[in-house]
Order: C-alpha cells, then structure tokens, then sequence
C-alpha cells in the first residue's frame, strides 16, 4: 500500500463528513468506535470504484460495514452475478465466496472480476468434482443433473440445469422426468424431495454454517417466546426445517421479514445476515443464532482495498468451461421466465 493511501486511511472529519451518511444508517449495529476504524476504508474504497469504474457486488453474509459501506448491488449468488451482468463498469469485486465469482465471469465475460481473498472458498462447492459428476452419469445412464448454483464452474459444466434454494423443486418438475440427480446439497435436494414427486438421488455435500443448526437449538430459541418467528434456509438439516415456521433462501426470508414484521424474529442461517437485515427493519428485534461463514469472513475492507489498488485476484474461467457452464445457467433461467418469475 503507497504511504499516500496509508495516510489517507485516518478517520478526519473529511471521512466523517463524507461517510456520515452510511454511518447515521448502520449506527444499530456498528458501534462507533468500530466505524471510526471503517470509515477510512469507505472513503478510500468508494474513491477507487470512481476511478477504476468498478463496482462491488455483496452477498447476503458479508459484515454490515462492506454490505452497506461499499456495495453498488447486493443480493444472493445469482442475483449478483446477473447484476454485474447488467450494470455498465469495467471492474467487479466480487465480495463472497470463489464460486460467486467464477459465476460473474460467466455472465461477464467481458469484464474483470476480481475476488479480494484466495481464500474465500466454499465447503459445500468443495464437496464435488466435475469427475463425480462423470461417475454419477456412468452410474445412473439418461438421469438428468441439476446442480445448485453453489458450485464450481467446472461442475456446472458438468450439470444438465442448474437452481437456487429458491426454484429448485421448478427446476426439478420442469424437467419432467420421474427422477434426477440433485447435487451437491444432501439437505437442500431432502427438502426438494418433501415437496415433489419426483425420485431425487442425493449427494452428500453440507454447507458448513447451515449444517450446524438443530432442532434441539430452534426449541430452545421458542421456549418462552411464542411470538418468535423461526425462518429457516433449506440448507439445514431436517430437523431445523421441521422447526422452522418458515422455509425459504435468502431472499424470501428478508420479503417474510418485510410483509409479516414480527416482533422478534429468528434468522437460520449465516449471522450477517441478521445484522445487514436489522439495519431496514429497525421495529423487529432478531434473535441471532450466530454461525459465521469463515470463508465469507475472508473478505474484508482492507482486502477489498487492496484489490482495487492492485487489481488482484482476477478470476478467470476457461472459456469452454464457461460456455457449457452458462447454457446450465440459462437453462435455469429459462424455467423461471416460462413460469412469469
């Protein structure tokens, strides 16, 4: 880092003025002494993004200082990868995980995209190969693969269609078939098997955070609350979901927020989450089941700041790869505009 930026990265009244905004925002759930240390790295990010003409685009689960700091878009993994599609900049920071970013590449070819942390990995991507996906294939002849879009691009290459946790049982009826194979999630693909007729051979791939959750903890969380409203992501075990008042992605857990407005709410799943949604809805107390993501918490202001400075680390995905993994995606898309979605 230059000793020009170094210098910068004092908390002035110049940064306190020009982040004042985003701070009167996020003041429920930062405190001051932290901001006084983000703040520098705000400004300096959102200087950077103006000159490089980049945008960051922020998953669900990062910190609320980088998801309503710095982010130009924010979302799930798929939403973010078609916003970059469409937004007109040369750059993006891809703050989540690799598999997010391997995503926006396909989707934008054209761009650079950079994620800010080699580390930013993935447990459940992790779980399977495109290999796997070959030797399944041998196994089960003409069985058709729909992959979650929680993957490498090499496996979705391998996939016949892909899903989000949101239209996974579509996807799965759309293909109209009476079974497939359902990768990598074993939970996601139970919880697709509950609500379709369709035969669902699983893989047993976990998400590291959701997998951590149990019933025995959800009770717990009930007891003496009544008037607690449980949402659950369909990456939990079945037990949790059994709990669970509601079961739904990211992205329709925050609109159940929004149309029920609970007194107290608990959110099953990453614990940024919780954070980032409080800030829009200040009136509803979250009771918060604090699992952190160690991959998503690879990815921090100062490594965000570092990427736009040395424009470090460039993904980039083999273009045959890419173009195989893409017709998975559309194909996915696909099935939503049939349905009007």
């Amino acid at each position: 880092m230059s000793l020009e930026v170094a210098r910068s990265l004092d908390y002035t009244p110049e940064v306190a003025l020009l982040t004042a905004p985003i701070r009167d925002r996020v003041r429920s759930v930062i405190p001051e002494v932290e901001w006084a240390v983000h703040a520098p790295y705000v400004a300096a990010i959102q200087e950077l993004k103006r000159r490089r003409n980049a945008v960051v685009l922020a998953h669900n689960y990062q910190t609320p200082e980088i998801f309503h700091g710095v982010a130009d878009f924010t979302g799930d993994s798929l939403a973010l990868a078609q916003q970059g599609a469409r937004v007109e900049a040369d750059v993006i920071v891809l703050a989540g995980v690799h598999f997010m970013a391997e995503t926006a590449k396909i989707l934008s070819p054209e761009k650079t995209v950079l994620i800010p942390d080699l580390r930013a990995g993935c447990s459940l991507a992790a779980s399977i190969t495109a290999a796997d996906i070959r030797l399944l294939r041998e196994r089960y002849p003409g069985v058709p693969v729909v992959t979650y879009v929680n993957t490498s691009a090499e496996v979705k290459a391998e996939s016949d269609i892909c899903c989000t946790s949101a239209n996974a049982v579509a996807v799965v009826e759309s293909l109209g078939v009476d079974r497939v194979i359902f990768l990598p999630d074993e939970y996601l693909g139970q919880y697709v098997a509950s609500q379709t007729k369709v035969e669902v051979i699983l893989w047993k791939g976990h998400c590291e955070v959701h997998e951590r959750f149990t019933g025995q903890e959800l009770r717990a969380y009930r007891a003496g609350q009544p008037d607690l409203l449980i949402l659950a992501h369909p990456e939990c075990p079945q037990d949790v979901l059994a709990e669970a008042d509601f079961v739904g992605s990211t992205a329709a857990m925050i609109r159940r927020v929004g149309e029920t407005r609970p007194r107290r709410v608990v959110m099953v799943t990453e614990c940024s989450m919780s954070d980032n949604v409080a800030v829009e809805f200040p009136d509803v107390e979250f009771v918060r089941p604090c699992n952190l993501c160690p991959h998503m918490k690879q990815i921090t202001l100062p490594r965000i700041l570092h990427a736009l400075e040395t424009m470090q680390h460039e993904v980039v995905v083999d273009p045959a790869v890419a173009l195989r993994a893409r017709g998975a995606v559309e194909r996915m898309l696909a099935v939503g505009r049939r349905e009007g979605k």
